[in-house]
């Protein structure tokens, strides 16, 4: 009987698609191994099997699979559940997921290759930008799309290939490019010949006339490890030979010539194996074991627990202790953290008592690492405890028995764009419901609909409400802004209260941090004379001025233009900046305080991995005195000499249309804060506001999150929003307006059949044109009770009969559940 497989390409397309298995590798595949599939006419992807069968499918004919990759899978059973669960809740496809699982390495793709025609000739000139590419192509006549744009510098070059091919000046071949190479080292042996005794003799004596040869030769034969009685060579990189031998390349080369050595390439990991002395777990505290013996017992009942304890309060130290206990009973442990920086301190301290047991994984690391992990997590010798941030929820594990969600409430925790849009912290809960393992969610303040499902009963809740070694809460001083600045006592963003702080604890060689959301010098410039601002020309957003650059950006698209010398509407001059950023603040400081090493963390100083671990390192070691951050410095991160926390405008927090902005606003005032007095004395927090009536400001001071909480929930309850609804925002763009326009009432009035007053919308939301794309946003509130499953479909065919409408091809229609 022939052979077929279902395979899931990396294409938010839905549904899986079957193709027929030549014979010859019908017994090499299985579920989960990866296939070479043509997909469309001359495109070619990397597919995941999901079933081998022998049902012929009716109505079309199958193609072939064109290339095996693997003979034991790269997906196993239980990530293919989860897969399956996290595109069924998400409202995306299985296209989406595998294309966010798998690092790029493991996902070799088709590139068009494009060929140069050496019988063309043309009778007319041609194009500037023709002639470029065929100049490119006869140095080197077969290159990838890709290669001609990096080396042109053309933007839109598919055009000019579309071109060229019409004149048939080149030709395009399909052709598969894997990104994943493995790693090799270059490494020198004995030729078959010389391994023998005797010819080891000989060849000393015939060297005796080149010493540098001789001397090359020698120190092989001692790297090796060569002695008579044949035991086995060690291996020799051809790099250490050199060096020790302290002789050029070409001598090894003249060695090679004559048959006595030969060079070949070992394929090595890049996964550095770190040998260091382990240390002891610290022993718990009196608190942090009440704490401890708290969680082993909720997991006797519960699945999940809740860990609310304030900042620095040691909870690293007990997800260490309960590590160990997992790891004694031959599981593995999944931790995970909100942002990379906070990797680079807690590997740190995971590393003194897990050594190579803990794996770590991010975006920052380069493709090849990640596919290494990946291979290693399917291999015998997997590591124990993987740190990572979310996209780790994807790795295959194979027997998890805890996941650590650290600092639970953070919004990075959600995915934004593209599909799946899930969240790491609801996907690991069910990742760990999948092996029966536990998951403890860890934070200082928690997210409204956690702490209300562990007072509810749904997970447990374990307090620890001291902080390490007793250290006292720093004290929150409140400044009101708004009063300072109609008295003109202000000097730029900072109230004389906050400098006088900032100059005591520079005198006392202590550390400050100042925090402020919002990165680049000035969130906009305007012209004095008309109030002209200038916009990104895709999208509804006011540029950022970046003097650093010294040009205007967006923060949607990356659009770029340098800053105008005048005004283009009024031919005005003055051009002033309105608002300040984190580069502001750093160049007001300089001034201010010409001193102090100051540093600033946020987007865009922290571009890669190298980035994050200098800034954070020389902070530690207190070689920068003041740290300038954006919400990256609010998170868990631990330093012995901050003294003074100044939060510059509370106000931009709280002044931002969205249902869950109170909370946001304590969870980040309260982590900075914590920042604050954390080794041996009461650290200050200077809290600038233009609004201190409010009820969150006042919360903040004391740290009372009960009282927070209550009140938001009240809230929540009287204007049906989580956690007593379920909401899910459906998004539709198009390019142009009045089209959006029609499709999104008429999605909304097909969902309004359907869910009835469930429905809000179609509105603009804030920011309603982004890369050209205008949007409307409607809103779904479900009610706990009704079946989510029933909504999820009604969902789905709605948006199938509306993309099916002539007038709505390219319209995309896509859904974000349980929205951030």
């Amino acid at each position: 009987m022939k052979k077929y497989v279902d395979v899931i390409v990396p294409l938010p397309v839905v549904g899986q698609y079957t193709y027929s298995l030549p014979e010859e590798w019908e017994s090499r595949v299985q579920p989960g191994c990866r296939v070479i599939v043509q997909f469309g006419s001359k495109k070619f992807y990397t597919a995941i099997v999901t079933r081998v069968h022998e049902e012929k499918p009716e109505g079309y004919e199958t193609k072939a699979v064109s290339e095996v990759l693997d003979t034991t899978p790269v997906l196993l059973r239980r990530q293919y559940d989860f897969w399956q669960w996290m595109a069924d809740y998400y409202l995306c496809t299985l296209g989406d997921v595998y294309k966010a699982a798998l690092p790029s390495g493991l996902k070799i793709e088709s590139e068009t290759l494009v060929v140069y025609n050496p019988e063309f000739e043309s009778e007319v000139p041609l194009p500037l930008k023709e002639q470029q590419i065929l100049d490119l192509l006869s140095n080197d006549p077969e290159q990838y799309v890709t290669q001609l744009e990096k080396a042109s510098g053309i933007k839109l070059l598919l055009p000019v290939i579309k071109s060229l091919l019409d004149k048939q000046a080149i030709r395009v071949k399909e052709e598969l490019k894997h990104h994943y190479k493995p790693r090799t080292e270059a490494r020198v042996r004995l030729t078959e010949q010389m391994r023998t005794e005797e010819a080891v003799r000989l060849q000393f004596d015939k060297l005796t006339r080149v010493p540098k040869q001789l001397a090359l030769w020698m120190k092989y034969i001692e790297l090796s490890g060569w002695t008579q009685d044949g035991t086995e060579l060690k291996e020799v990189s051809k790099k250490a030979l050199l060096q020790a031998a302290g002789v050029s390349p070409a001598v090894l080369n003249g060695l090679v010539d004559k048959q006595v050595l030969e060079v070949y390439n070992q394929e090595i990991g890049r996964l550095t194996e770190t040998s260091r002395q382990l240390v002891a777990l610290n022993p718990l505290s009196e608190a942090q074991q009440r704490a401890y013996t708290g969680i082993l017992n909720c997991f006797c009942e519960k699945s999940v627990c809740l860990l609310h304890g304030v900042t620095a309060s040691g909870k690293t130290e007990i997800y260490i202790h309960l590590i160990e206990q997992v790891l004694k009973a031959g599981k593995q442990v999944l931790y995970l953290l909100p942002e990379i920086a906070l990797t680079t301190q807690i590997t740190e301290r995971l590393q003194r008592v897990f050594g190579s047991r803990l794996g770590i994984y991010h975006s920052k690391f380069p493709d090849a690492e990640r596919v290494e992990i990946w291979k290693k997590q399917l291999s015998e010798h997997d590591y124990d405890v993987i740190l990572g941030v979310r996209s780790s929820v994807f790795l295959p594990f194979r027997r998890l028995g805890l996941v650590i969600v650290d600092e639970e409430h953070e919004a990075t925790y959600k995915q934004q764009d593209p599909a799946p849009r899930y969240h790491a912290r609801n996907a690991a809960i069910m990742l760990a419901s999948m092996f029966d393992a536990k998951t403890l969610l860890g934070t200082a303040t928690p997210a409204i609909e956690t702490y209300y499902n562990a007072l509810n009963g749904k997970y447990g809740l374990v307090e620890l409400k001291e902080r390490h070694q007793n250290i006292l809460l720093p004290h929150v001083e409140l400044v009101d802004i708004k009063e300072l600045a109609r008295k003109k006592r202000m000097t730029a963003q900072f109230s004389p209260l906050l400098l006088q702080k900032v100059r005591e604890a520079l005198e006392q060689k202590e550390q400050v941090i100042l925090f402020q959301n919002r990165r680049g010098f000035a969130p906009m410039i305007e012209c004095r004379t008309c109030a002209w601002v200038p916009k990104c020309k895709n999208c509804d957003v006011s540029l950022t001025y970046h003097k650093g650059l010294n040009q205007l950006t967006c923060h949607y698209c990356g659009y770029t233009e340098t800053v105008p010398k005048s005004c283009p509407a009024c031919g005005g001059t003055e051009l002033i900046n309105r608002g300040f950023g984190t580069e502001k603040i750093e160049d007001d400081m300089k001034v201010l305080f010409p001193d102090a090493r100051i540093a600033r963390m946020d987007l865009d100083t922290t571009r890669t991995r190298t980035a994050y671990e200098k800034i954070i390192a020389d902070f530690e070691e207190q070689r920068t005195d003041i740290l300038i951050g954006t919400q990256m410095v609010s998170k868990g991160l631990d330093f012995d000499k901050v003294s003074v926390v100044g939060i510059l405008n509370a106000d931009s927090m709280l002044n931002y249309p969205d249902f869950r902005s109170y909370e946001r606003a304590f969870q980040l005032m309260a982590q900075v804060a914590g920042r604050a007095g954390r080794k041996n004395k009461q650290g200050l927090v200077v809290l600038q506001t233009k609004s201190p009536e409010l009820p969150v400001i006042h919360e903040v001071m004391t740290n009372d999150y009960p009282r927070m909480y209550q009140e938001q929930i009240d809230e929540r309850e009287l204007f049906h929003y989580p956690p007593f609804y379920r909401l899910v925002y459906v998004y539709l763009k198009h390019r142009k307006e009045d089209v959006l326009g029609q499709a999104a009432d008429l999605m909304a009035a097909y969902l309004r059949s359907g869910l009835g007053s469930r429905v809000l919308g179609p509105d603009k939301p804030p920011v309603s044109r982004i890369q050209t794309l205008f949007i409307r946003k409607i809103v779904v509130k479900v009610e706990q009770t009704a079946s989510m499953k029933k909504v999820r479909d009604y969902l789905t065919q709605v948006q199938r009969s509306i993309m099916e409408d002539e007038r709505f091809r390219s319209l995309t229609v896509y859904y974000d559940v349980d929205p951030m």
